[in-house]
């Protein structure tokens, strides 16, 4: 049997960093996301070899092995030997499965578009298909986040695998006693279309390691005040924007997001730098009404709100630097899986 499935990136409206454990435990969180058409796809096959054989063909990795109940992590394989370990244990009572497993994804690792959270929610719905597991979107969603925040304790927040498992514009609140709840946006479809057509992403060519950015954030918002506030503001900037986006009001949103920007800053010093600080200026210079970082900065995916009769000479302006500029399509599914 051959399965495959496939999970959405997602852009980062606003409310980043406010769904980490530290911050939203104690004052809540909501960020606000939409999918878009760029994918972590994954394909299993069940195998009667006695062997385990994994390979991320965009990263050029692979691991193969006899079949165990549990695989040691280190740093090849990671997430999909954290995904198996956690399936067999939890759903084979240890019985180690004998299967060849390949994924690739759209997007870098280190985009800022959430791709390995996005990847983990592929993994985990290729699973659900193959073994007809009885979970439903809050359910992958959480064992995605599990999986990776606790038993891999890789660092980051929830969007992620809630924004896969879900799809669509989601205004997302990350609530004290490790409660979320997802709620799909009713958008107009005129404004959809609109803001689709205003939307440019950015790639700047530099990937980085979100985890150092968010373990930096947690500590200075933990211990100064001013960091505190800051991401105070950036949940407010969440709300206003959910308000802007339902009442249909662009400008307000593209105000939101300069204000949404300059706040995520202040969370931090690794967000922004120099490289960003150019290219933001430069877009702003060539018609954009607003911009900023997809995922926890440093580099990956910046995006930009336009005037859409400005966006082709605003993509050639910012493929003049180097990196990758283009349109986007939001998406309406989530994750998804299918059997051969």
């Amino acid at each position: 049997m051959i399965v495959r499935s496939k999970a959405p990136l997602r852009l980062g409206f606003a409310g980043g960093g406010t769904d980490l454990l530290t911050y939203s435990e104690e004052y809540g969180g909501a960020v606000l996301n939409v999918t878009i058409n760029m994918y972590a796809h994954c394909t299993i096959e069940q195998t009667d070899n006695g062997k385990v054989l994994f390979e991320a063909v965009d990263l050029q990795e692979k691991f193969e092995c006899d079949v165990r109940p549990y695989y040691e992590i280190d740093n090849n394989m990671m997430l999909f030997k954290g995904v198996y370990n956690r399936i067999v244990r939890d759903f084979l009572h240890n019985q180690g499965i004998s299967i060849k497993a390949t994924t690739y994804s759209d997007a870098p690792s280190g985009s800022g578009l959430g791709t390995s959270s996005t990847m983990v929610v592929a993994i985990v719905k290729a699973f659900v298909e193959l073994l007809n597991l009885p979970l439903g979107e809050y359910e992958v969603a959480r064992l995605a986040y599990e999986i990776e925040r606790i038993d891999l304790k890789l660092a980051g927040g929830k969007q992620d695998q809630y924004a896969a498992t879900f799809g669509g514009f989601n205004f997302i609140e990350f609530l004290p006693g490790d409660r979320v709840v997802v709620n799909p946006l009713k958008i107009k479809d005129w404004f959809k279309k609109e803001l689709q057509e205003s939307v440019v992403i950015y790639f700047t060519g530099l990937s980085r390691s979100s985890a150092k950015i968010i373990n930096e954030q947690i500590e200075s918002t933990s211990k100064k005040k001013e960091n505190l506030e800051a991401m105070h503001d950036v949940k407010r900037v969440a709300y206003a924007m959910k308000e802007a986006i339902l009442t249909s009001n662009i400008d307000k949103l593209a105000q939101l997001f300069i204000e949404g920007w300059e706040a995520k800053k202040k969370t931090s010093s690794s967000i922004s730098n120099s490289n960003i600080e150019t290219i933001y200026n430069v877009a702003m210079a060539f018609g954009a009404k607003a911009g900023k970082i997809s995922g926890a900065g440093g580099g990956g995916f910046m995006m930009f709100i336009c005037e859409p009769t400005k966006k082709t000479a605003l993509i050639n302006k910012l493929r003049s630097y180097g990196g990758h500029a283009s349109s986007v399509e939001f998406t309406e599914d989530g994750t998804i899986s299918w059997y051969l």
